[in-house]
This record gives structure tokens, C-alpha cells and sequence, in this order.
């Protein structure tokens, strides 16, 4: 290189010095070394590369091409190229006369990816709920599965798919519905989503274009309802419970004309809501045209006898049924259902065709081959048996280590409500207590309910992503004062 170019003079027009390019030549020399087809785009990508990160700044003179492609020992067009490439790119700029320099329109890039994936904290024992035990996920058969889908689907079948799902999906998942549910499942009307919080998104969006403001949620309730309809544009109305499940007069006077029940197993209360209350909302919604949204969202984990049908088998025209393989397989996934009423189908498709165009093929087809064949099933009873087990390990804990502790929610699902005895007292220093202890709880409260009983603590404790032992020994360590033995 000439003097002037590695101590190069200032950028016409601009006054003081410009930081020196010479340190950064050596990076190019990986580039010349690529095999010669790839020598010109290898060299595009390391100067991009160090105009991106900053270590050739802005306003930094680069070499003539024919110094620069003598001491890099390659052609002078190679050089010219990359020159030309990078300017039309804006990564570079140069005129008549005046060389080629680092554009100013640059900013570095930001390095590294974030996981902003939900994670559950550093604790000793969690005992938060909304998660099975993944390490129960059927791998092999999975595997197996995917294989045979990868061995015989058509090229065809890997074009844009229908937007409410393959259809051999909608088949084997509207049989699944049936049988183990008790759903009138037609597959027309079946669309495959990703996950009940799609879902509810479509849902909202139809609403809110029907003319709607507001949809009645639970309270106590899922927090996410909230803010997936809101991304829709409506607002939410949190409707009380009472023992038999959401309370038909706060209802009435509330207005709304779309609603959001978990019938089968209340959230996270875990209320069955009785035959009359079933009834009841059933007639409320044929009288006033209004839709009931139901989350299913654990409805085949139930331990004292056969699951509770769902709502929508007794009035699909007047039932969204909503569910996901989230609580049954993994929530990552991402693999969900809803059947609609045929009044609002087309309306449902048209949403999620502009949507997303319909969810991925082969994991449509991986689902479907596993249903078919019998593995869900087989998977579903493996769950049952363990969370079986985890449910009495829990129930067993508090017994013996919090004497007097009211359990309820135990029929089905994947955790239960514990209202502790008055000496635990108050739920606020409870709380602090189990987080310094490293235990990790949620209160009944962060669900939106109104403490109606004054103090005390009550808790939603999840146990089905918890070894029996590991269940034990948390609820051990909250009982002895919240220190390790």
C-alpha cells in the first residue's frame, strides 16, 4: 500500500483525520483464500461484514483497487466488484476523484439472538402451574412418525396447505374429538391452529368485526384472555363464579354477547360446572344470539371418572370449542383446534388464511399419523397414570405437612388449590418467605380473583411437571417455616 492510503487523508469536505484502514485489511484474507468461485462473494461478505460491526468506521478511505488487489493477491476486477456491489448496497460511497469510502448511513449491527422464551426461575421447587412434564414427550414414536410422513407424502402436499388444516388431520382429529370428548365434530368446520391462543385471536377478530366491544371472561380466569383479545380490539368483562361455575346474573347485567368458560375443569379453580349451569348458559346464549368460546384446555386428565363431555356437544351452533395438544403433548408445538359454528366458519378461515396461510404441513401430517395409529392415545394413558401419581403425592405432602389445609380441584387436571391453616399467615409474607426459601408458588389473587377470605393463603400449585419426590420435599420445606432441613 502507498502512504497515502494507509494513513489516509481526510474525506473531502470533512475536516479532521479518519480512523486508519490498514488494521483492518488482515480480515479480508480468509476471503482470497475461499475456493475461486466463491473468492468474489466470500470478499463481498467480509468487507459488509466489517462495515456491519464497526471495525471499518465511517468515513474511512478504502484502497485503490489496484493497490488492494496486489497486496491480497488477487485479480483487480475481483476488488472493483466488491467495490461496486457494496456502493449500490450503501455500504460504501465514492465519486470521481475522491476514492471510496465507508458510508455514514451505516449502524452496526446488534450481535446475538435473545431467548425470550417463557423460563421457569433458578427455584429449589416450582410449583407454579400451566406446564405438563415434558420429559414425557413420546420421542420414538414422534420420531418414528415423522419418518413414515417424510417417506410417503407428496411433493404436492408441501405447497401452501388449506388454510383450516390438511384435511387427513381434521379427519383423525374430528374422530379424536368424538370419541373422547364428546364434541360434534364435522371436519369442514374444524380449523387447525396454533394453539387455543390463535384461537381465541380468530375468535376475536370475528367478533370485533361483527360489531362487538367486550367479551365475558371468568374471574377467577386465565390472565392471557385478556390481553389476546384486546389484541383484537375488544375489551374484556371479568364475570364471577359461584359453585357451580360462572354466575348467570352478573351475566345478564354484564351485556356481553360472546363469552370464554372452561366448563369441563375451571381455570384454575377447578370447578366442573354442573349440569343446570351448563343448561343455564346454554339458554342465555340462544336467547340473546350471543357465542360461548370453551377452553378445553385439560379436558382429558380427569382422575375420579370418565372426563366431562364437552359444552359444544350440546349446542354447536351456539359453542366455539377451542384445544391444543399444549397440556397433552408440548406446548412448543404449537398445535391447536377450533370447531365453529357454521354461521361463522367462513368467517374464521378467511381471518386465518390472512393470517398466517395455514399451519405447517408435515407437522400437521406428523400429528395426524400419530393420532391415527393410536399413539396419542397410548400417550394419554402413560400422562394419566403419572399425573395420577403426582396428584395423590401432592394431596399426601399436604396432608401430613400442613394439617388442616383445605384441598380442592383434585378431580382432573394438572394442579390443585390449597387454602393453608391461619398460622401460615398472611398470604404477603407467605409469598416473600417462599421466594427467599427458593420455592416457587403462585397465589389464587394473580389470577384476578377478589380475596372474599380476608387473609388467608391461598395457593395454585401445579404438580404435574414435578417428580412424586420432588412434590414431597417442596411442600416439606414450605412447612418448616420456609427453610431447608
Amino acid at each position: 500500500m502507498t502512504s497515502s492510503e494507509t494513513n489516509p487523508r481526510p474525506e473531502p469536505g470533512v475536516e479532521g483525520e479518519r480512523p486508519t484502514a490498514s488494521a483492518a485489511w488482515e480480515l479480508l484474507l480468509p476471503a482470497v483464500s475461499a475456493p475461486a468461485r466463491q473468492r468474489g462473494r466470500a470478499l463481498q461478505s467480509v468487507l459488509r461484514e466489517a462495515v456491519r460491526s464497526g471495525r471499518l468506521a465511517a468515513g474511512t478511505r478504502l484502497p485503490a483497487s489496484r493497490e488492494l488487489a496486489a497486496d491480497l493477491g488477487v485479480s483487480r476486477g475481483l476488488v472493483t466488484e466488491a467495490y461496486e456491489q457494496l456502493t449500490a448496497e450503501s455500504y460504501l460511497r465514492s465519486g470521481r476523484g475522491a476514492g471510496t469510502w465507508v458510508s455514514g448511513g451505516v449502524r452496526p449491527a446488534v450481535q446475538g439472538a435473545r431467548d425470550l422464551a417463557p423460563r421457569r426461575p433458578g427455584a429449589r421447587v416450582d410449583f407454579r402451574p400451566g406446564t405438563p412434564d415434558l420429559s414425557l414427550f413420546p420421542r420414538s414414536a414422534w420420531g418414528a412418525a415423522h419418518r413414515a410422513v417424510l417417506g410417503r407424502l407428496p411433493h404436492s402436499a408441501l405447497g401452501y396447505p388449506d388454510p383450516r388444516g390438511l384435511p387427513e388431520l381434521r379427519e383423525a382429529l374430528a374422530a379424536l374429538l368424538t370419541r373422547r370428548r364428546g364434541v360434534v365434530a364435522d371436519p369442514e368446520r374444524l380449523v387447525v391452529c396454533s394453539g387455543v391462543a390463535q384461537a381465541t385471536t380468530l375468535l376475536g377478530f370475528v367478533m370485533r368485526g361483527r360489531g362487538a366491544a367486550a367479551v365475558g371472561v371468568e374471574d377467577p380466569g386465565s390472565p392471557e384472555h385478556a390481553t389476546l383479545f384486546a389484541s383484537a380490539g375488544l375489551g374484556t368483562v371479568p364475570l364471577p363464579l359461584d359453585d357451580e361455575g360462572l354466575a348467570v346474573a352478573p351475566l345478564l347485567r354484564s351485556g356481553v354477547r360472546a363469552l370464554v368458560t372452561t366448563p369441563a375443569h375451571q381455570f384454575p379453580t377447578g370447578i366442573a360446572y354442573s349440569a343446570e349451569r351448563r343448561r343455564r348458559l346454554l339458554d342465555w346464549a340462544r336467547t340473546t344470539s350471543a357465542v360461548i368460546m370453551e377452553d378445553d384446555y385439560d379436558g382429558d386428565f380427569r382422575y375420579d371418572r370418565a372426563p366431562v363431555g364437552a359444552l359444544q356437544g350440546l349446542d354447536p351452533e351456539h359453542v366455539v370449542y377451542t384445544g391444543s395438544v399444549s397440556k397433552s403433548l408440548a406446548p412448543g408445538l404449537r398445535l391447536g383446534w377450533l370447531i365453529a359454528p357454521a354461521s361463522m366458519t367462513d368467517e374464521i378461515v378467511d381471518r386465518k388464511r390472512t393470517m398466517d396461510l395455514g399451519n405447517p404441513a408435515i407437522d400437521q401430517a406428523v400429528l395426524a399419523d400419530f393420532v391415527t395409529r393410536g399413539g396419542y392415545d397410548r400417550h394419554l394413558r402413560r400422562c394419566q397414570r403419572a399425573y395420577r401419581e403426582r396428584r395423590d403425592a401432592m394431596t399426601a405432602a399436604l396432608a401430613e405437612h400442613f394439617p388442616g389445609a383445605e384441598v380442592s380441584g383434585i378431580a382432573a387436571g394438572l394442579h390443585v388449590i390449597a387454602r393453608l391453616p391461619e398460622r401460615c399467615g398472611s398470604q404477603a409474607d407467605f409469598l416473600v418467605r417462599a421466594a427467599a426459601a427458593g420455592i416457587a408458588v403462585r397465589p389464587l389473587s394473580d389470577y384476578g380473583a377478589a380475596d372474599s377470605e380476608g387473609p388467608a393463603v391461598r395457593l395454585v400449585l401445579g404438580y404435574a411437571h414435578l417428580a412424586p419426590a420432588d412434590i414431597s420435599h417442596g411442600i416439606r420445606l414450605l412447612a418448616g417455616g420456609l427453610k431447608p432441613s
